[in-house]
């Protein structure tokens, strides 16, 4: 069967894979459009079993919101080169879309979510044929409250999402927050939401790095719990100094617009190195 110009963009448009991709793959199936897109499928499988022991530390990190509901996304690669294609990123922009749309409980789910009739997990698979890179979905959250924002650090390699208390949240607040939390990277809102395993991490570090200073042995707990009591403040949202004026905390700043305005809840996902 002879293939046209037009089966070849048709698949094209169907799988994302490139010309000679769809000219060979509609060769290989006798010009049968779903048996090209199976062995567009399969060598992007293929790809991907080769390259599995591959680090996947580049990608594209996006997030955005939509009627109460935040989502944020990250598809992983190999390379800079390939994480900022512009391909690349409409695919991570119709992922995170879709995510808006279905709203899926964790990532597992939403792999199985469909784009254009093919499962993510798949469009992904298949990505990876085209680029002949590694690829995976690094990260997906989630957050639903009265008022949401989501930030994406220029660069896309980060992005964050919080949950506010109270519906219709200043937008200006709402990003100040978002980017408090971009920059500083906090372990959770309030003091008491620290973990007793990071607590321990923390008394840890201090007693081994005092030991190592030669302090007497009976101040080493005094020296832990100080150390923790630092780690809390500033890595805790509320009570770090709020990076647009550090003469005040973030729990002072929200304070000043609404002191009943509550962090219900961030989320937070970075490639870069920290």
């Amino acid at each position: 069967m002879a293939i046209t110009m037009a089966d070849i963009q048709h698949l094209r448009k169907m799988t994302g894979a490139g010309m000679m991709d769809c000219k060979n793959a509609l060769n290989e199936a006798n010009g049968d459009i779903e048996k090209a897109i199976e062995v567009i499928r399969k060598k992007g499988q293929a790809f991907a079993a080769k390259r599995e022991d591959r680090d996947a530390s580049e990608g594209c990190v996006l997030a955005a919101t939509k009627d109460g509901y935040a989502a944020l996304v990250a598809i992983k690669c190999e390379t800079d080169f390939v994480a900022i294609n512009a391909d690349f990123v409409g695919m991570a922009k119709n992922i995170l879309d879709s995510a808006l749309a279905s709203k899926p409980a964790d990532a597992e789910a939403l792999k199985n979510v469909e784009i254009e009739g093919h499962i993510i997990a798949d469009v992904i698979t298949n990505r990876s044929g085209i680029t002949g890179e590694k690829m995976e979905l690094g990260s997906f959250e989630s957050i639903e409250a009265p008022s949401v924002v989501a930030y994406v650090h220029p660069g896309n390699k980060l992005a964050t999402i919080v949950g506010f208390s109270k519906p219709n949240v200043d937008e200006q607040i709402a990003r100040d927050i978002a980017m408090q939390v971009a920059a500083m990277n906090p372990v959770s809102i309030l003091p008491e939401e620290v973990s007793e395993e990071i607590k321990e991490r923390e008394r840890s570090i201090a007693k081994e790095k005092a030991i190592a200073a030669g302090k007497p042995e009976n101040l080493l707990d005094r020296i832990a719990e100080g150390a923790v009591t630092k780690f809390i403040k500033e890595f805790t949202l509320l009570q770090q100094e709020f990076i647009k004026d550090s003469k005040i905390t973030v729990a002072q700043y929200l304070a000043k617009y609404d002191k009943d305005l509550e962090v219900t809840a961030f989320k937070r996902f970075t490639l870069n190195a920290e």
